[in-house]
């Protein structure tokens, strides 16, 4: 048992390689009038096809399927669960192919903090428990589960940060298991009056009911939010910042039809099951998510971190909710609310935001929430849930933006396709340093040779340094609290990733224990550290004409980190893996 410390730490992360801001070759597609031969080549059911006009690769037409097993760490097996995915012990002890979560009580975060005994049950052994959540007014399930405990249910009892330590080991080896808090997740969510949430999917951002009966699915969109960034022709990003513009109404009237749309996908969609059709046609939920949210930052000049990002942030959101809410009550006013809308928060007048402890007042005043209550009171919503930010690996690929709401994780990086393998570079960062007089092969060389960082280039200015900091340079605190500020307006959850480069026991615990005391409904999607080989290694660049290649810093292999009481500062599912199947979407 090691000795447990929360503190929290604030740590300069080091750069790494990721998918997230992969870049594609355009390519023009035509129709062409051919009559000949066509050669359909399968191998390992992946779909190739050779014509005289050339070679088209189909990576199978379909996506692997993937499984995502919720446990709550009361589980008599729960030890167990952890080592599923550990790269040592018995074969017949291992499931790497299992992705795996924990659906956890606030009790049991309070115990590992107080350092209190934790009990392990079998599920049949203790009725209800699994049913039980806690609210701000009811403790149902701590009543409960001390119940069992003194009626000496308890198949072991161990020490909670026991198995706390356990849960850190896999996270550390794994990247895995997810975070969820069941509490959160079932108190803020306006599917509550259907009865418990029991778990949330592969990606942790959907969390709604399922039953014997339903099965819950969902239908996502991801919105493009660099697309509502106006910035005058001819400005060098750093000294306009005045006369940047983010489109509101713009991101208003996108996101209601997407609305729109994806209600009608509702209706027409293929159904794989018969529970599946009557959870989706009773509660009609769908997801909302955001691409490119780093993207819009760099184009508005505001470096992530920056007060003016944190509330752009929050703006972005809240625009988002209140155009999907608009909506779905408009739906709603023509074709009725979805059949459980009677005694859901939303019915009440109980927005995201409110479950949250916030009022309107506490909002931007941009959009009147307060008269959009009046009329979801009076005419309903067609949607039960409306927006859940999800992974977007694939789509903000093929559209140029990073991924999801994430900062960069690398600024220079070796794309591996079937083309062949090529270096790609932040476009944002290319153009301002050329608008700069500053982008020449030197700085090229300079760039690959500090492994995609710019921190450490003397003649590169601070205001650029600033703006592109990679997630490794940034606070996991700051990360952590605009995840927060999004929440208010998200009500499913989101797909949030922790970042660290050398992750630590005490590290995670300061990470996990400061989202949990923020309300955070996913804690952690991934673990993502940084691959222990250079993103650049391999690619056969001669740096030997660099000239001054000397940091303006003295490199080190592992800096020395300055801690921070107050602050602290995630995947070792590794990008490199062409395997993974775990962010596809």
């Amino acid at each position: 048992m090691r000795d447990f410390d929360i503190p929290f730490i604030e740590e300069p992360f080091e750069l790494g390689l990721d998918i997230n801001t992969l870049d594609f070759k355009r390519v023009n597609v035509e129709n062409v009038n051919y009559s000949g031969k066509l050669y359909d080549l399968e191998i390992e059911n992946t779909h190739n096809y050779l014509t005289p006009f050339g070679f088209a690769h189909n990576g199978g037409g379909r996506r692997k399927g993937s499984i995502a097993v919720y446990l709550e760490p009361w589980h008599g097996d729960i030890f167990d669960f952890l080592d599923l995915r550990k790269n040592n012990g018995k074969e017949e002890l291992r499931a790497r192919d299992l992705f795996l979560a924990l659906w956890i009580p606030d009790l049991f975060m309070k115990r590992v903090e107080e350092d209190g005994n934790w009990s392990l049950f079998s599920p049949n052994e203790v009725p209800g428990l699994i049913d039980a959540y806690d609210t701000p007014s009811h403790k149902a399930f701590t009543e409960l589960y001390e119940k069992y405990e003194s009626e000496g249910k308890a198949m072991k009892t161990v020490k909670a940060r026991e198995l706390w330590d356990k849960v850190l080991d896999s996270q550390v080896e794994t990247g895995t298991p997810y975070m969820l808090y069941k509490d959160a997740c079932n108190y803020k969510s306006n599917q509550k009056n259907l009865g418990t949430i029991y778990s949330s999917n592969l990606c942790t951002e959907i969390i709604e009911r399922s039953s014997k009966d339903e099965t819950a699915v969902c239908n996502l969109a991801s919105v493009a939010l660099p697309k509502f960034v106006s910035i005058p022709s001819g400005k060098v990003r750093e000294k306009d910042k005045k006369l940047r513009k983010y489109d509101f109404q713009k991101l208003y009237d996108v996101t209601y039809q997407a609305t729109v749309n994806l209600n009608r996908v509702i209706d027409i969609n293929y159904y794989p099951t018969p529970e599946t059709a009557t959870s989706n046609n009773r509660h009609r939920p769908i997801g909302l998510g955001v691409q490119g949210l780093a993207d819009t930052f760099v184009m508005m000049g505001l470096p992530f971190e920056s007060e003016e990002a944190q509330k752009l942030n929050k703006d972005i959101f809240e625009t988002i909710y209140f155009a999907a809410l608009t909506a779905s009550n408009d739906l709603a006013k023509e074709h009725g609310s979805y059949s459980s809308f009677q005694g859901s928060p939303a019915s009440e007048g109980i927005l995201q935001y409110n479950l949250w402890g916030l009022t309107e007042s506490d909002l931007s005043g941009r959009w009147n929430f307060s008269d959009l209550k009046e009329k979801i009171k009076a005419n309903g919503l067609r949607n039960s849930l409306l927006v859940a930010p999800m992974p977007t690996a694939s789509t903000a690929q093929i559209l140029g933006n990073n991924e999801a709401f994430e900062p960069f994780t690398a600024l220079i990086y070796k794309r591996n396709t079937l083309s062949g393998e090529y270096v790609v570079i932040n476009k944002y960062l290319v153009d301002d340093l050329y608008n700069l007089g500053l982008w020449n092969d030197n700085i090229r060389l300079r760039l690959i040779s500090e492994s995609g960082s710019v921190q450490n280039i003397p003649e590169i200015p601070t205001e650029i340094k600033e703006l592109y900091k990679t997630v490794w340079e940034m606070k996991g605190k700051t990360l952590i609290d605009m995840s927060r500020d999004r929440g208010y307006f998200i009500d499913q959850s989101q797909s949030f990733n922790l970042f660290m480069t050398e992750p630590s026991h005490s590290k995670l615990s300061s990470a996990h224990f400061y989202g949990w005391k923020q309300g955070l409904k996913t804690g952690m999607y991934y673990l993502r550290t940084k691959s222990k080989t250079g993103a650049l290694k391999g690619l056969g660049v001669d740096l030997s004409s660099i000239q001054n290649t000397q940091s303006s810093k003295p490199q080190k292999e592992d800096p020395v980190v300055e801690f921070d009481p107050e602050e602290f500062a995630g995947k070792v599912c590794s990008i490199d893996n062409p395997d993974c199947l775990s962010c596809g979407s």
